[in-house]
């Protein structure tokens, strides 16, 4: 890639913002978010999937496709050796999102 201003520009915001999310207690607010996120996520999704009643079997298999493709991400090998904020995030929120289908389930259970 070139190195122009706008490259540069970018360059330095990400080093900045990598820089101010090393303090552990941002970047523990960050997770947290990232989790509620994916709890509000997962509620959402199953009201409006159960509401329309006619995409059940397509919203489900999209759900279990994306939980598994990003705990391959988060489990595989080279990731462990090198946690990266977006990754922690990303696993953070599928944890939010099954953690609200679960709630759910128990709802429907009841």
């Amino acid at each position: 890639m070139q190195n122009t201003r706008l490259n540069n520009l970018f360059d330095a915001i990400a080093r900045r913002l990598g820089q101010w999310f090393i303090n552990p207690w941002r970047r523990l607010s960050l997770l947290i978010i990232s989790f509620l996120f994916g709890f509000f996520v997962g509620n959402a999704i199953s009201t409006t999937a159960g509401q329309r009643g006619f995409l059940d079997i397509v919203v489900a298999a999209f759900l279990v496709v994306l939980t598994e493709a990003t705990s391959r991400i988060f489990y595989s090998q080279g990731f462990l050796s090198r946690r990266s904020l977006w990754v922690d995030s990303l696993n953070f929120l599928k944890v939010g999102f099954i953690y609200s289908l679960f709630l759910e389930a128990f709802k429907l259970g009841s």
